[in-house]
């Protein structure tokens, strides 16, 4: 999960070399940190939080296949 965040926001932003997720692992849930540049936080967040929703909606699949829950922050 964390790989595939990583791939799609080093895609997204100007600056890939300081894109940092951080992955906290629970028995049911993880939670994907997304750290980036202050510049590139709108380019990962988009219009109205929809490139967020999308990249949400991917990870939710993703972790659907392996039976346990993922959620994503962005973190200024």
């Amino acid at each position: 999960m964390k790989d595939l965040v990583k791939f799609i926001a080093q895609a997204l932003v100007d600056h890939p070399d300081q894109v940092q997720v951080k992955e906290i692992e629970g028995e049911q849930t993880s939670v994907i940190e997304l750290k980036v540049a202050k510049e590139d936080l709108g380019k990962v967040i988009g219009k109205q939080g929809r490139t967020a929703r999308a990249i949400r909606t991917i990870l939710s699949a993703a972790s659907t296949k392996i039976r346990k829950r993922a959620v994503m922050e962005i973190l200024e």
